[in-house]
């Protein structure tokens, strides 16, 4: 169990303001779950094989096609553009 001043210590780092009763009930707290660290570090793990995922993911990505457009309504669009060159609409630099 972790004494009384251990966990004075954890609420500062933490930046908790803790009243005398509330210490207690955290030193019983920590203990237990400090309690269950020493469980797992004796739990043998010599047959479990490393990996970086829980869970096995994929990236489902679509095919990138070009999709047939109208020509008019391009034309349109573009027409309507305050500024254009050939076939683009010109705008300010953004860098």
């Amino acid at each position: 169990m972790i004494t009384k001043q251990e966990t004075e210590h954890i609420a500062k780092l933490a930046r908790l303001g803790l009243t005398k009763k509330e210490i207690g009930e955290f030193q019983k707290e920590l203990s237990v779950i400090l309690d269950y660290f020493e469980k797992l570090k004796k739990a043998d793990i010599s047959n479990v094989k490393a990996f970086s995922q829980s869970v096995l993911l994929e990236n489902v990505m679509r095919e990138d096609e070009a999709k047939k457009q109208d020509l008019e309504i391009v034309d349109r669009l573009i027409k309507a553009a305050p500024d254009r060159e050939k076939r683009y609409v010109k705008v300010k630099s953004v860098l």
